[in-house]
């Protein structure tokens, strides 16, 4: 059976965002492929200390993993939950696949350099994180690994690491994951998976922007998104069409009126094109989220705490078990064992 892996930090509450545009296909691909493929769904809880976290860690993943299951998760024996640090092979092979990566390829990360850009210094984490995904995806031989286009290259690098590895010790050791191209085929998109900023557009939704209107966060009450997609910024073209280009604030809302709805986005498209009022567009969408919000806080509240935690136990037996199998394999080519 394929591995297929993925995972969504918990450093505050999700915005709708990170639920379209992540977790919400996650759990279908999930449920699709579930009796083909092992799914591994795991709080990165070591990513999440890289900065700040708003409130408790610990409870913020714990609701994490109830936005999975409110979402229509359903945790089987060949799908897992669990915690990162849970598993210490992920920190141990991170250290070794160090001895193995460049500071070269590590440099030259994309979300380094912005993260980085403009400070006197930055902790070491931020530099070698992508080192510890590689290990995420590695130690379960996962060749699949859902994410946005802001994370392809760090799936190229996790690649370039397994194939580097095997071929110094001779054995396929690591299943190297798919490529970019086929990743993306895979997740059945035309594109890498990306909400857009409200209130502008050419950026992605975000937990950390400042500006409350720009995003929509899973806890806002269902009117009070429906107003922020109202005051949604849009173009004076005066034509609705799906440019992700040439119009990205139409085409965001048609993209989330496809999503909320589980419309296939051309049906979508076809629906609105060549009208021409935005309002209208914007009425639309807000409802569809509205809705949706008010189911989805709906089941929410129905996912009690000790249900999570005990799929949470079980899912770590089974990661440890599949994780320290394969360190062990590691470890031994390189004679620590």
């Amino acid at each position: 059976m394929k591995t297929i892996l993925t995972g969504i930090r918990s450093n505050s509450v999700l915005t709708l965002g990170n639920y379209l545009g992540a977790l919400l296909p996650m759990v279908r691909l999930a449920n699709k492929h579930s009796g083909d493929s092992q799914i591994n769904i795991f709080a990165p809880d070591l990513h999440s200390i890289i900065s700040d976290v708003d409130g408790d860690l610990r409870e913020n993943i714990i609701r994490t993993f109830k936005y999975y299951l409110a979402a229509g998760l359903k945790v089987n024996e060949n799908v897992h939950i669990y915690r990162q640090s849970y598993v210490p092979a992920h920190s141990e092979l991170c250290w070794i696949l160090d001895c193995v990566a460049t500071m070269g390829e590590t440099s030259r990360m994309i979300q380094f350099k912005e993260k980085s850009k403009g400070q006197e210094s930055c902790n070491v984490g931020i530099f070698n994180y992508p080192i510890l995904m590689a290990a995420d995806i590695l130690l379960y031989d996962a060749e699949y690994v859902p994410l946005g286009e802001d994370q392809f290259q760090h799936i190229e690098l996790a690649r370039n690491i397994a194939m580097r590895f095997n071929h110094r010790f001779g054995a396929e050791i690591f299943t190297v994951p798919a490529k970019t191209s086929d990743q993306v085929k895979f997740m059945g998109v035309s594109d890498g998976l990306r909400i857009r900023d409200l209130l502008n557009p050419e950026k992605k939704m975000s937990k950390s922007t400042v500006a409350e209107n720009s995003k929509i966060m899973l806890d806002d009450e269902p009117e009070k998104a429906a107003k922020k997609i109202m005051s949604a910024t849009t173009d004076s073209i005066g034509k609705i069409k799906f440019d992700m280009w040439g119009q990205p604030g139409i085409s965001n809302l048609l993209q989330i009126e496809a999503l909320v709805t589980d419309t296939p986005l051309q049906d979508v498209i076809a629906t609105w094109a060549g009208q021409t009022k935005y309002g209208d567009l914007k009425k639309k969408v807000a409802e569809s989220v509205s809705e949706m919000l008010t189911m989805f806080q709906s089941r929410l509240a129905e996912i009690d705490d000790a249900e999570v935690y005990r799929l949470l136990e079980d899912g770590e037996k089974y990661a440890n078990k599949v994780a320290n199998a394969k360190l062990l394999e590691v470890q031994k080519a390189f004679r620590l064992r």
